[in-house]
């Protein structure tokens, strides 16, 4: 049966469990691999803490879905110094994350996109609503400052080159990326949790894990434990419904669709070489066909409305990304929206 999870508030504060359980939320995603207690002195996080962290979840009936281990940053891509130490710190928060009884994990990997080369927004939609937006740059870089170039994870790649990186560069990135999980895969398969990948975001052509990226990571490790955190909004600014449904039917039948980002936009990075995010009932895309064909692929994993539109009532001045994710009243709609289309599906089949 499939289920909904959301993103965990910066403070993984009472009241937010509180809602979320009103919202009749299933399971909490940890997107951050620095948040957990432990990281920042040690390099992984701390056992016992997150024993305690996952009994506050099940005290309010939800559970954990998916962490995030610490990130390869550009010393590892880039052979610097400290490159072992942040592979040992992935290998390590494994385990633990593993003992924990994480189901997922997923790992974040600094130059898997070219975003140097787009020009990010908020565009205004129905009624003033905001959500994100992106346009891909023709011929010039785009200037940002050192704390946006940290966010996007480019340092890999000169930030004030003007095209992508070369065939040379993008196969040392790959090579250094099969190194990591060389590690981790073992050790996936040992204690039984899943390594979820995230798609290259934004998905710019060659991107390490765009169209054709995403799916050499099954072809190069092809153990059951390996596989995806689908993002449908993601793969959508790439090509659209037509490119996820297919790509659902391929990862899902292979049984390679751990979890599944949910969000709709407008354009594409193939139609309009832009694209905007919208309210999940307003964008391009019909969101009941994706749940249609995750059914028929037998998908029974979490669905998180990931990017939340920014409606009347929740704060946006200064509002940091990781606030962005807990909008309350954007969040709201969003999994109602969800619940509504499972709901439906329930109908649909003959079940509910």
């Amino acid at each position: 049966m499939m289920r909904i999870s959301v993103s965990n508030d910066p403070e993984l504060s009472e009241n937010y469990l509180r809602k979320m359980v009103q919202l009749g939320v299933d399971c909490i995603d940890f997107g951050d691999g620095a948040w957990f207690p432990g990281v920042a002195d040690q390099g992984y996080p701390d056992f016992d803490e997150l024993i305690k962290i996952r009994r506050k979840l099940r005290s309010w009936g939800m559970d954990w879905n998916r962490a995030t281990l610490p990130d390869i940053t550009e010393d590892f891509f880039l052979d610097r110094e400290g490159a072992e130490r942040e592979l040992e710190n992935s290998i390590n928060a494994l385990k633990v994350f593993a003992e924990a009884g994480v189901p997922i994990a997923r790992q974040r990997c600094q130059g898997d996109t070219f975003n140097h080369l787009l020009r990010f927004n908020r565009p205004v939609h129905r009624g003033g609503y905001t959500a994100h937006g992106a346009t891909m740059l023709q011929g010039h870089a785009h200037k940002v400052s050192e704390s946006e170039l940290q966010a996007r994870r480019v340092h890999v790649w000169n930030p004030i080159d003007t095209t992508a990186p070369d065939p040379e560069q993008l196969d040392s990135w790959w090579k250094h990326f099969c190194l990591v999980y060389q590690e981790l895969v073992p050790i996936a398969e040992e204690h039984n949790i899943r390594l979820a990948m995230h798609p290259s975001d934004v998905p710019l052509p060659e991107t390490p894990f765009g169209s054709l990226g995403f799916h050499r990571i099954i072809d190069a490790f092809p153990s059951k434990q390996v596989g995806y955190l689908y993002c449908c909004g993601t793969r959508a600014e790439a090509g659209g419904l037509p490119l996820i449904l297919d790509e659902l039917n391929n990862y899902g039948r292979k049984g390679r669709l751990f979890m599944i980002h949910f969000r709709n936009i407008r354009g594409s990075l193939a139609t309009a070489k832009a694209y905007e995010e919208t309210a999940l009932d307003d964008g391009d895309m019909n969101m009941f066909k994706i749940i249609l064909e995750l059914d028929k692929v037998g998908f029974d994993g979490c669905i998180n409305p990931d990017h939340i539109p920014i409606l009347e009532g929740d704060w946006e001045e200064n509002m940091n990304p990781a606030s962005r994710q807990v909008a309350h009243h954007g969040l709201s709609y969003s999994v109602g929206y969800i619940k509504a289309l499972l709901a439906a599906l329930a109908v649909y089949k003959g079940t509910g």
